[in-house]
């Protein structure tokens, strides 16, 4: 029955996650993207890898998807233009899709991830921490592999301020520190004016 369950997500997320990229309407690609990666939680509670799922759900379907969503829903997108380029690109995106799958197939084929491989998880006793787990297999094994992908989100966050930060001579720019030192002599001027009378008829 595991098996099968298995197949079934699979299959679903499979499906979804062609016609994220197949989809020409960019709002019903973002649900497609929300469908696949409810899928890949599923499998990772078959695989009782609950930690991995909860936060697949609450960080990106819970988060990045639902602010992906709102940005493509308020962006005016053309949809008609996007339409037109996909057949003129199709000469360049099978040859490309094809190595894709082949480079699957060899990593990943029947040699190395048969049907065999899907034997169910091994059961824990109750003191068994998935979290504890995941954390001591991430710091002890992969520890150089978590620390250079730590190094390249920060050179990615470094890089994306840089490119919005970035003087541009057209743009308004105020000093704090000037802002701070103002005082009021320099921002109000008082003006003594005579009173004057109305005029009567």
């Amino acid at each position: 029955m595991e098996l099968f369950i298995f197949y079934a997500f699979a299959a679903v997320m499979i499906g979804s996650a062609l016609a994220v990229i197949t989809v020409r309407n960019p709002v019903i690609a973002v649900l497609f993207l929300v469908l696949t990666f409810f899928t890949s939680a599923a499998i990772w509670m078959l695989m009782e890898a609950e930690f991995l799922a909860l936060t697949l759900i609450l960080v990106y379907v819970g988060a990045v998807m639902v602010l992906f969503l709102f940005v493509v829903m308020m962006l005016d997108i053309n949809i008609s233009v996007l339409r037109e380029g996909f057949v003129k690109n199709l000469y360049v995106g099978i040859p490309v899709a094809l190595i894709i799958v082949a480079e699957l197939i060899t990593v990943v084929g029947v040699k190395n991830f048969g049907f065999e491989k899907f034997a169910a998880p091994v059961p824990h006793g109750p003191d068994y921490s998935n979290t504890k787990e995941i954390g001591r297999v991430l710091y002890t094994d992969y520890v150089y592999a978590f620390e250079l992908a730590a190094v390249v989100l920060l050179v990615a966050i470094i890089a994306a301020i840089a490119l919005t930060m970035r003087r541009r001579p057209d743009s308004k720019y105020q000093d704090p520190a000037k802002q701070v030192l103002v005082q009021r002599k320099d921002r109000i001027r008082m003006v003594r004016m005579a009173a004057e009378k109305k005029k009567s008829d």
